[in-house]
């Protein structure tokens, strides 16, 4: 099954999300600061990233921002997820494979998008 880097200060929304998933049979990799978000994505390159923008250390979209300039994770699907409103105009750049998912979020709506992206990603030649 899938790998899936999970990132979130917040550790009631990280561990409900990384149990969430696991229980829908994908490996979870959890994080709990931008800084060990990176280092996981870079060491593990997962199939998806699910990262809150506002993190200790690196933010979220920093995150992005490096995976992006990244060749080997430039096409990596990402979910942002955030409390606040998402400027599309920060410089982020909402790429194809970038999704933004507000807070509060269900858990149960937030695993089919997860499903679908990685069902879409694997069909992908």
């Amino acid at each position: 099954m899938a790998t899936i880097v999970v990132a979130d200060d917040e550790p009631g929304i990280r561990d409900l999300l990384a149990y969430s998933l696991r229980r829908h049979g994908y490996t979870v990799i959890t994080a709990s600061d931008g800084d060990a978000a990176w280092s996981e994505i870079v060491e593990v390159r997962p199939d998806l990233v699910v990262l809150d923008v506002m993190m200790p250390g690196l933010s979220g979209l920093e995150v992005v921002k490096r995976a992006g300039a990244d060749p080997a994770l430039a096409s990596t699907p990402i979910i942002v997820t955030s409390g606040g409103v998402w400027e599309t105009g920060s410089g982020a750049g909402l790429d194809a494979h970038i999704r933004f998912v507000a807070k509060p979020f269900s858990p149960r709506e937030l695993l089919k998008q997860i499903d679908a992206i990685l069902s879409k990603s694997k069909s992908a030649p």
